[in-house]
């Protein structure tokens, strides 16, 4: 009887009720030692291979787990590691730990390394820095550590690499300048032994992750594939090259050529290419077909998608693998934990646990498509597909038709805006703001706990976050700061938030999402037409704006970030939603500036992340995301100040679309790249002002008023300083306020300075 394998390319690291989060956290604190850490890890790798086990999986990834980011990981292992990381020759858990935060238990604190969002999702990976005459050599055991751990427990062990040529391109060269390809020769060294090591294990698959084929790369980047792969064939293992989040139909030639021996398409990314690769396989080359979204969690059509799949399991049989497009990573752990959403939306749900699940199902529909189970899944099918069409909202989609160019434009330039809210606000050189959250201490979280549980009324409980809110306004008048933000204490997370208060849109319990790090998030459920029930931030605006004369910011989200934040309905085009999410977004700053609220910040940190990952793609995707933006504030009076915030982007590529967002104010993360982000706003000349954040609040160190002032003067040779505004990198909810006063003390005392020095 024909058989078809079950695979995975990765599995959430965090687990189900983020338990490495906790650990590490504590671990941080010195509240736990680090065989408590590794304890905690080894149980979550052991139970994450079980499940994947159970659903049928035969080669069970190993190297998706990584105690902060996998790419980090590949740094230890390969032993590029800055100096000013490592403390002795060592490379340990926390080389690693100074690397991604610039602190750990042991060694002296230090600047970290730089995060960027890794190709167009929410995860962060932190940026490899070489240098020129760089040497590779393993140093680091992780990785061979958890191969034993797989196999003393009865699994086969599928070691996952981030390829060598994706590795460089990540990378950056700290201050060398030279090609960064001339590295490969030393690099393949330190992957042949690897892979040398794993064949040593009795490891028989590995899958090298090469999601750089997804760009339209240089000439000199696809011939370099070619002679990388020959070198690391012929090891005794076979090689898996994968890619994901993209389409790879355009280098075709390249990948066909490549001595492995299996490949994984992201077919849900895009179908056709399947038909141009299956023509090409050679004869005893796996065809892993990624046909599960492992970036969204919408159960799929299994029986459509099984009708698509049969002409290639009839041609290839045991040579196909059943696989999600991605690594699961992206996808909350498991539905089962969740116990509140309504059975319509739990049964169009599908996470990483049930991700593997419907790849079984979807076996079965390949192999035995007249069987009872094979009815069923169908039926289940069909019934989801109901369960969408009762989703619309008729009047949301009216309001969308009716919509004229005139809803996309505020009604004067920025030149005459800014005259108007330069009286309003009478601001100084330099204003001084924060970017809109405080710590959300264990207070205020327990706060929320007891509130959800009913153990607290609704009135002790704005009462309390009252008593809140008004500690924020007066730390900040103390500490002399020019617009002050209420600080979001009722706010469990800037999207999650609005989500939990718009119609079409549903919100989990436990379905958290890594970020970075221990950084977790639980995006909303976007499942139907998008509208506003009522003021969503009204009221809180209102109140800390009456406990000060100086202007408090009005905090909203944007709609192209609410949008890459969610899980977003498939059904219809993603343009359609960002513009339903604008709408609520507008009505509610009509409402903050009729109640008196002068500035208001729509942030849009994932602005950038929505770029398709092909350059040729990107101009209609920055079409309609700034007209979702625009829309979302077009309603603002030229006396209204709107801000917008984004953090961890590149400019360069997409500064014309920027300055056509027509923001007054842009807050960004500059102060990781030590300014180097400022480079496209100094060659673009750009129109509008500008906060580069000049405090990295990712790290625990406290920056100190002379590096904050460095920081200021080199913003001003590339910005004319009255274009400027000085604030922290982001928001500030993961900091204590033990970390965040001083900071802000020195914050402010470096503007003092500067102002003084500069008139």
């Amino acid at each position: 009887m024909q058989t078809l394998d079950v695979a995975s390319l990765g599995f959430p690291r965090i687990g189900r009720q983020r338990e490495l989060k906790f650990a590490l956290e504590k671990y941080w604190r010195g509240e736990i030692d680090q065989a408590q850490l590794q304890s905690v890890a080894s149980e979550l790798r052991q139970t994450h291979w079980q499940w994947q086990q159970a659903a049928g999986v035969k080669l069970l990834p190993v190297g998706d787990f990584a105690f902060y980011d996998q790419v980090l990981t590949l740094s230890a292992t390969i032993d590029a590691i800055p100096e000013r990381h490592r403390s002795g020759e060592q490379v340990d858990l926390d080389t690693l730990f100074r690397v991604a935060r610039g602190r750990a238990p042991t060694g002296e604190a230090c600047r970290a390394a730089q995060m960027k969002k890794y190709f167009n999702t929410n995860y962060h990976y932190i940026v490899p820095e070489l240098r020129a005459g760089q040497r590779f050599a393993i140093a680091y055991e992780q990785l061979f550590d958890e191969v034993e751990q797989a196999k003393s427990l009865g699994h086969q062990p599928k070691p996952i690499l981030l390829g060598p040529l994706s590795y460089l391109y990540l990378a950056k060269c700290e201050g060398e300048s030279f090609d960064k390809l001339s590295l490969l020769p030393q690099l393949l060294e330190a992957y042949r032994a690897i892979l040398a090591r794993f064949a040593s294990q009795g490891v028989t698959w590995v899958q090298l992750d090469e999601p750089i084929l997804a760009l339209e790369l240089a000439k000199e980047w696809q011939v370099a594939f070619a002679p990388a792969y020959a070198e690391l064939s012929g090891q005794g293992l076979k090689l898996l090259l994968a890619s994901y989040y993209g389409s790879v139909a355009h280098h075709h030639g390249v990948i066909s050529d490549l001595e492995v021996d299996g490949l994984h398409l992201d077919l849900v990314s895009d179908a056709q290419q399947l038909k141009q690769f299956a023509a090409s396989l050679k004869p005893a080359q796996v065809l892993s077909l990624g046909v599960i979204n492992g970036r969204n969690v919408w159960a799929a059509d299994l029986d459509l998608l099984a009708e698509r799949l049969r002409g290639v399991v009839a041609d290839f049989g045991e040579r196909v693998w059943l696989a999600p497009s991605c690594s699961l990573l992206h996808v909350p752990v498991d539905l089962a934990s969740e116990t509140e959403l309504a059975a319509d939306l739990v049964n169009q749900l599908s996470f990483a646990r049930q991700k593997l699940d419907e790849l079984a199902q979807l076996r079965i529909l390949l192999l035995n498509p007249q069987s009872d189970e094979a009815q069923s899944i169908v039926a289940r099918c069909e019934a989801r597909r109901e369960a969408r069409e009762r989703a619309a909202n008729p009047e949301v989609q009216a309001r969308l038709k009716g919509l004229t160019p005139a809803d996309f434009t505020r009604g004067s330039g920025f030149g005459e805006r800014r005259l108007r809210q330069q009286a309003r606000f009478r601001l100084p050189l330099l204003p001084t703001t924060t970017i809109g959250s405080f710590p959300q201490t264990p207070a205020i979280r327990g706060l929320r706990s007891r509130w959800r549980k009913g153990e607290l009324t609704e009135q002790a409980y704005v009462a309390q976050l009252e008593a809140v809110t008004r500690d924020s306004i007066s730390r900040q008048l103390k500490l002399g700061i020019d617009v002050l933000v209420h600080g979001e204490a009722e706010r469990n997370d800037m999207v999650e938030y609005f989500g939990e208060q718009l119609d079409g849109v549903g919100f989990t319990q436990f379905a958290w999402v890594q970020s970075y790090g221990s950084r977790c998030v639980k995006p909303p459920l976007i499942y139907g037409d998008v509208s506003r029930r009522q003021p969503m931030t009204l009221s809180w605006a209102s109140f800390a704006q009456s406990l000060t004369d100086r202007p408090v910011k009005g905090m909203l989200t944007g709609p192209v970030t609410i949008l890459h934040w969610s899980f977003a309905r498939e059904d219809i085009g993603r343009e359609q939603i960002a513009n339903q999410l604008a709408l609520a977004i507008r009505d509610e700053v009509t409402d903050l500036q009729a109640a008196g609220i002068g500035i208001i910040q729509i942030d849009e940190p994932a602005f950038r992340e929505g770029l398709p990952l092909k350059a040729s793609e990107w101009q209609h995707y920055l079409d309609w995301a700034v007209a979702a933006f625009k829309l979302s504030a077009a309603g603002a009076e030229d006396e209204t100040q709107i801000h917008t915030h984004m953090c961890y982007s590149e400019f360069n590529a997409t500064i014309d679309a920027i300055a056509a967002m027509d923001a007054d104010v842009i807050t960004i993360e500059t102060s990781r790249s030590h300014m180097e982000l400022l480079n496209a706003f100094e060659d673009f000349e750009y129109p509008n002002e500008i906060g580069p954040g000049v405090y990295d609040i990712h790290s625990p160190n406290l920056p100190t008023v002379e590096e904050m002032v460095t920081l200021i003067e080199k913003a001003a040779t590339k910005i004319p300083v009255g274009q400027l505004w000085v604030n922290p990198d982001c928001g500030l909810k993961t900091r204590t306020w033990d970390e965040v006063e001083p900071a802000l003390a020195n914050m402010v005392k470096a503007t003092k300075e500067l102002r003084r020095r500069l008139g």
